[in-house]
Parts: structure tokens; sequence; C-alpha cells
């Protein structure tokens, strides 16, 4: 793959997609090719022959015009009218009575009309090849990225080793001091990253979804300029999209169906799981032990994808294949791990890590910054009478989140009163009934 200076495009984490010059470049059959033609025609009417290489992410020339041509001898396909321009890209082109046909056959196999998927195979060695171009983080890093959150010394220092581990985390304690946020500054890191994923892969004669918009972030692919201030112009396989590491975040709606291939029977083509698509990233298995699955059915599935970094997929055929696995997984719980988890399964989560309670001079620190967020006026006075008559007195525990959650009741109850939020005993004592319950 080359551009206009000659110079080769800096891949991403090691990889970058090569150019398609021809159909043997697409690792697909030709046949199978032409069906996904028929079907966009089908499904979307006509379309010019730039629209047509546009919407199955192949080249025009030198790929698409092929197919097309072949499609138009075998009078599957005819030209509809002329853009105006030379060429097939210009022509406008409508199914025939016997493409029609043609396509229904194809549908009856699988209703998929999208990118062109990339080989199964393809698609591993990709993924093999970008784990490499993770960065590792330092103390000094990780200030940066958790900064917005106050943390103990203690705790701070075994998050960085565990992130850069790249395998597994199980983060444990009560709820409302900062699991999810800690996974979540994590997200933010991968997400400053990129690399390439396929629309799609080809396995068997099956398609298997991959690029889900909702799950992934598409990440700046533009042109680049070389020192001369000439223009580069990459031309990569457009069948993949660059996108920012996946950070992917399921809660109680996770199954064990929902870890592999699901196949849907009216479309007949399969969706990836959260695994795959979390590939090259995070995945943050959040509430872990509230999923109507069984906590210990739920962490078996893991055991072999965090041992030897590749996981297993079954098709509807009974096939079983392999893919890497290079997944962080974090596990996130409120609940006691020894409800959860035995002892066998803990040694292989590579990182465990509780998160506990903040201490007095950690909550006040927290109050202080939520309160200066929310434009509410600070005053030690305030806070030590919330904490004597609110938590001292009640024998009520700290949590990170109490401070946040208190300021909102205060800017409420004074929005209410139409008087500024203030740190005073009466705003106070008014916020603390409203918001805390004695169970």
């Amino acid at each position: 793959m080359t551009t206009q200076t000659g110079q080769m495009p800096a891949p991403v984490g090691g990889f970058s997609p090569p150019q398609i010059n021809s159909l043997e470049d697409t690792g697909l059959s030709p046949l199978w090719l032409q069906d996904l033609i028929l079907k966009v025609l089908y499904f979307r009417g006509y379309l010019t022959g730039f629209k047509i290489a546009e919407e199955i992410s192949l080249p025009l020339a030198g790929v698409t015009d092929q197919l097309l041509t072949i499609l138009k001898q075998e009078k599957f396909i005819e030209v509809k009218s002329s853009q105006g321009g030379l060429g097939d890209g210009a022509y406008t082109y409508g199914i025939t009575s016997a493409g029609v046909l043609r396509a229904r056959e194809a549908m009856e196999r699988s209703q998929y009309a999208g990118p062109a998927p990339v080989p199964f195979e393809v698609y591993n060695e990709a993924i093999r090849r970008q784990k490499s171009g993770r960065l590792a983080v330092t103390s000094r890093s990780m200030r940066q990225i958790l900064s917005q959150l106050v943390i103990s010394e203690s705790t701070f220092q075994r998050l960085g080793p565990a992130l850069n581990s790249g395998s597994s985390i199980f983060m444990y304690g009560p709820p409302g001091n900062g699991k999810t946020s800690i996974a979540r500054a994590f997200g933010n890191l991968v997400l400053s990253q990129s690399m390439y994923i396929p629309y799609a892969l080809y396995l068997d004669g099956q398609v298997i979804k991959v690029y889900d918009a909702v799950s992934h972030s598409l990440s700046p692919d533009t042109d680049s300029t070389n020192g001369g201030g000439l223009r580069t112009i990459t031309r990569r396989d457009p069948r993949w999209v660059k996108i920012r590491r996946p950070f992917i975040v399921v809660g109680g709606e996770l199954t064990l169906e929902g870890l592999d291939l699901v196949f849907d029977d009216t479309t007949k083509f399969y969706e990836a799981p959260f695994q795959v698509k979390a590939n090259g990233g995070i995945l943050l298995i959040d509430d872990f032990g509230r999923q109507q699955v069984r906590p210990r059915d739920l962490l078996n599935r893991w055991i072999v994808p965090l041992e030897n970094r590749v996981d297993y997929l079954r098709l509807h055929t009974g096939r079983k294949v392999e893919i890497p696995f290079d997944v962080l997984i974090v596990f996130s719980t409120n609940l006691p791990p020894k409800d959860l988890v035995d002892e066998a399964f803990l040694r292989r989560l590579r990182h465990k890590i509780e998160i506990v309670d903040p201490s007095f001079e950690e909550y006040r620190e927290i109050f202080k910054r939520v309160s200066k967020d929310r434009n509410i006026e600070y005053n030690d006075q305030g806070l030590a009478y919330l904490l004597q008559e609110w938590y001292i007195k009640r024998n009520r525990k700290l949590r990170a989140s109490h401070p946040r959650d208190l300021c909102d009741q205060i800017i409420d109850i004074a929005s209410y009163l139409a008087v500024p939020p203030v740190m005073s005993r009466e705003m106070i004592d008014h916020a603390g009934k409203a918001y805390f319950v004695d169970i």
C-alpha cells in the first residue's frame, strides 16, 4: 500500500489493512460477492456503480466493476441510466427478473446485504498484530487518568499494574465508592488509542457482524501531509473501519448465550458476542452477580479465555472455531467475593482490588471538589456538622458517592426555597432527610 508521495502509511498498532487491487485480494468467492451485490440492489433499488462499491465496501476499479460486468453479461442486472460520466461507476443499475430470482435464492441462505466481510483467519491475524499497539501506563499517566477521582494511595498503586496486565481485574467493595468510575477512567484511556476492525467476518459461508455503531466509536481517519506539504492518500481495504479501542459495558442483561455467536433465524447471519466486539479493548461486567445466570456458571465460561487468551465460538452447524481473546475483563461487584467465586477461580483472575470506603480526609476532598463544581460555597463547619449528625451518631458508613448526591439535594432544595445553595445546618438536615434511608 503506497501513497501519492510513495510513502507507506503508518500502521495502527502494528497493522494496517492492505490495499485491494483484485477480486483475489478479497479472499472471497466471486459468486458470493455477486450475490451480495444482487441483495443490495434487491433491497435498495437503483444504484450507481459508485454507490454499489460504497455499499459493499470494495474498490470500484478492478473489483466491483468486474463483478458488475459479469452480472450484466449474465443478465442479472441492467443499466438503467447514466449520470453523465464515463465507466461503470457513473451508470445506474437495476436488478432484472432473473436477478430477483437469484437474489431470493441467496437470501434463503443469508439476508446479509452490507459491507463485504473479511475472512475469519485474516481478522484473527489482525487482532494478534494489534495487540502490541496498546499503551502501557506509568504512575504519572495514571494520576492523569484518575485525576478526577479521590482514591487512597494504596489502591491507586494497585490499579496501574492491573491496567497494564491487559488480562483481568476483579474490583469489589461497597456500592458507591467508584468502581464503575474507575473502570470508565480506564475506558477513557483505551478510547484515546485506535485500531482497525472489519465490518463483518466470513466463515464457512456465514457472515458475522462485528462493527456496532453503539459499541464502537469511530476514530478520525483523516489524510496526513508529509514534510513538503503534499497530502498523502491511504488506499486501505475499505472493509475495515478505524475505531477507538473499545470500552464495552454489560450488566444484568448478560447471559451465557450472549457470550457466543448469536444466529438470527430470520436474517440468517450472526452477531458477534460482547467479548469479540471488545477485542483490543476493555469489557466491563458491571454489577457482577446480578445477572440472571449463576455467577459460577458465568465465571466458568471465562476460564479458558483468561488462561489461554483464546476463545472458542460455536456456529449453529456445531462447528467450534478459535478466536483471539485480547480483552481486559473488569468484573465489578458490590457483593462479597465469597458469595460469588471460589478460590480456584480467584486464582485465575490476575488482579483483585478492593475499593474501600473513603477516609474522613478523602471524603472531605471529594466534598470540596463536588461543591466547587456545583457552585456551592464550601465550609469545614458545615461538613463537620454533616459528619457528626448524619454519619457518626447514626453509625453510617462513608461512601464516595454521597458528596455528589447530597450536593444535588442541596441544589434542589435551595432552588425550591429560592435561596442560595449553602452548607448551612438547616440545608444539610433537609438534604440528609431527603437522601438517607435507614435499612
